[in-house]
């Protein structure tokens, strides 16, 4: 990955066990939807079953989606030509939901795109072995983002602090989603003042602690 030059490790938590278990099915389909409905309904170990997605996002609970990731990496400043590293499982929708941010950001790389099949062969049987090649790769990366705050993303987060004031920017979701409202329904545009806002919004954030 250092071979494209400094770069943003993305974790990207769009996965369908994620959006199933959260209940966010903002910017999905109605098939989708009800097929995440589905399987939560079908989960027993998920106790809560009846969720509203549109509270869920408007209180920060959701990851944001690869589109909103776009956003945010634009809106900070970073130039289409920055390599970024998709740390995720199998993106839900697959390359659907990836349009967007691929548009933003084409040099956009993951496990499966950097190591050949073979390469990936002993790991591939094994969620943990897989989600731990990112978790390298993520610690290594130069810039950390996590789109939702796991316990991965908060084990990556302070093992980066071990090494030293390595950069790691936590998206203010509940803020974010807001502003991205008032862009989706022309109240606002994407561009100088979105950017100012959310510049200025994450500044706050790591003078309180909240980002590193």
């Amino acid at each position: 990955m250092k071979s494209f030059g400094p770069y943003i490790a993305l974790h990207l938590r769009y996965e369908k066990d994620m959006l199933a278990f959260s209940g966010c099915t903002y910017g999905l389909s109605d098939t989708e939807s009800e097929e995440l409905a589905m399987i939560r309904g079908n989960t027993t170990y998920w106790k809560v079953k009846d969720i509203d997605p549109l509270e869920q996002r408007s209180h920060g609970h959701c990851p944001l989606t690869p589109k909103e990731v776009g956003m945010f990496l634009s809106a900070l400043g970073y130039p289409s030509s920055t390599p970024v590293y998709i740390a995720a499982g199998e993106i839900y929708g697959g390359e659907s939901h990836m349009v967007d941010l691929q548009s933003r950001f084409p040099i956009l790389m993951n496990k499966e795109k950097l190591a050949s099949a073979e390469e990936l062969r002993p790991f591939s049987q094994y969620a943990s072995q897989m989600a731990a090649l990112d978790y390298i790769v993520s610690v290594e990366s130069d810039v950390f983002i996590p789109s939702y705050s796991g316990n991965m993303a908060r084990a990556v987060a302070g093992h980066r602090r071990f090494h030293g004031h390595r950069k790691t920017i936590s998206p203010d979701r509940k803020a974010l989603v807001h502003l991205f409202d008032k862009v989706d329904s022309g109240l606002l545009d994407e561009g100088k003042r979105l950017s100012q806002k959310i510049i200025e919004m994450h500044q706050k954030r790591y003078r309180t602690g909240h980002e590193s």
